[in-house]
């Protein structure tokens, strides 16, 4: 998925966990202890240190894993504000290697050091036991109470085995209130009275839960595509898929009006739609280069066969079409490998473990049927039970870091980005809560703009992070 980390060296209780030798070794507990980077494809001048911190904050004495960093420094330090610390997505994402997207970010790194790291959740994606790997089950939208419960027993069982097989201690600390506390510790070790922060994806998440430990060490947030987990993942979900069922209308319109597609002179939304009823009732056959050969139900396709389509030039759109009639007819091959694949990952516990301590599962069977009718009433031909609700059901943990208010009023305002595509109505979600705030939407497709280097965002982006300067309300940036 990303750069992989080495392996994992723990050898007494108080031993760090630490993807690579290369960098250099912890100082000092607190401080950080700046060096040359052994990864060479780092732009010059970045430089790497190591953190120690506890696998579990309630227990600071105990084992600990080491946290990767590395830092450009900034190019004009007599004028220089202070610290930015990227927060990457996944959960899981590497973090350290958006480094080499810092070249985007070069008149913000005049005035700030750029602080990239690898968060736990990249260790423990790196270093979880096989059995963590191996799927709980296979993931159905259970149509029964009985069904349910038994899917989630699955999955439970599938958890303990991962926790057992566990020798880092990290399967129960990888949510993102643990990851808030490990950006404290990185803050402290920075020597910074408050921290600028730069969340992308599901760095939000983290983001957020620092926001409601520390809200006065922070000095200015931009959030790129987030999610807003205050309002709970059933609201999100909802929300981000919404923009997915506006773009299939998109393509059924362009369909009816273009030869080329493989569905022109038929009604594409009927074609999809008598498509999905038939896998429901026999699935269709296809592969999966990681997981071999599987069965397409209805309930997957509509999760997981449609996330290419807001794409640029309708490219992707020509690629669903094809796929879609090619299935029809029996050949699930432009579909299974994200399809199935999707399907077995999300219910493997190792990758779970990363956000189900977030409060991401369905409470219960009731919970799940309520989703499910607004899903299928806001979204007629996309919309099922979320397939992250079902994994997470499972969880044998107690939810250390669940969906509650934030502590706005003692939050400095914010700025959000969005793809009009995807994920700007969950963005937006966010910054309304915080007094003052402002959303950029960015009218065309793509997630985390700034490390893909859209300029009319980088300049909202730098503006906002150099000088506390919002843009006006309702600031759009064309697509580039």
């Amino acid at each position: 998925m990303r750069n992989a980390l080495a392996v994992l060296a723990v050898t007494a209780a108080t031993a760090a966990l630490s993807p690579a030798a290369s960098f250099p070794a912890a100082a000092e507990p607190g401080r950080l202890t700046w060096g040359k980077c052994a990864d060479k494809e780092f732009p010059a001048p970045t430089e790497c240190a190591t953190l120690d911190v506890p696998v579990n904050w309630a227990e600071p004495g105990g084992r600990k894993i080491r946290l990767e960093l590395a830092r450009l420094p900034a190019t004009e330090p007599a004028r220089r504000i202070g610290s930015i610390l990227s927060i990457p997505g996944g959960p899981g994402g590497d973090g350290i290697t958006d480094v080499k997207a810092a070249h985007h970010l070069k008149d913000l790194g005049s005035r700030f050091d750029l602080v990239f790291y690898r968060p736990r959740t990249k260790l423990w994606h790196t270093n979880m036991p096989k059995v963590c790997w191996k799927p709980g089950t296979e993931l159905e939208d259970p149509p029964s109470r009985k069904r349910y419960a038994a899917q989630t027993a699955a999955l439970t069982k599938a958890f303990r085995a991962c926790q057992k097989a566990d020798a880092t201690g990290l399967f129960a600390h990888v949510d993102s209130m643990a990851m808030a506390r490990d950006m404290e510790a990185i803050r402290e070790a920075l020597g910074e009275e408050r921290l600028s922060l730069l969340a992308s994806s599901y760095g939000g998440v983290p983001a957020v839960a620092y926001s409601r430990l520390f809200p006065q060490r922070i000095r200015a947030l931009y959030a790129d595509g987030v999610i807003n987990q205050t309002a709970g993942f059933d609201d999100q979900v909802l929300r981000f898929h919404a923009v997915f069922e506006e773009k299939f209308e998109e393509f059924v319109t362009w369909c009816a009006d273009t030869s080329d597609c493989a569905l022109h002179g038929e009604d594409a939304e009927a074609v999809w739609r008598a498509f999905v009823r038939k896998a429901d009732r026999k699935p269709i056959p296809a592969t999966s280069p990681m997981f071999g050969k599987g069965e397409m139900t209805g309930w997957m396709l509509r999760q997981f066969a449609f996330p290419a389509l807001p794409g640029e030039n309708h490219k992707s759109w020509l690629v669903f079409a094809q796929s879609l009639d090619k299935a029809r007819r029996g050949d699930g091959s432009g579909f299974g490998t994200w399809v199935i694949t999707n399907t077995r990952l999300w219910s493997a516990p190792g990758l779970l473990a990363m956000s189900c301590g977030d409060g991401r599962g369905f409470t219960g069977y009731d919970n799940l049927r309520t989703y499910r009718r607004a899903a299928e009433k806001a979204m007629p031909n996309l919309g099922s039970t979320r397939f992250d609700g079902l994994g997470c059901a499972g969880w044998p943990l107690k939810v250390v870091n669940p969906p509650r208010p934030l502590p706005a009023d003692a939050l400095p305002p914010t700025l959000g980005v969005g793809s009009a595509y995807t994920d700007v109505a969950t963005t937006r979600t966010l910054t309304d809560m915080i007094p003052g705030s402002v959303t950029v939407t960015y009218e065309g497709p793509g997630h985390v703009m700034w490390a893909t280097g859209q300029k009319c965002v980088i300049r909202h982006m730098t503006a906002y992070l150099t000088d506390l300067k919002l843009p006006p309300p309702d600031t759009t940036c064309p697509a580039e």
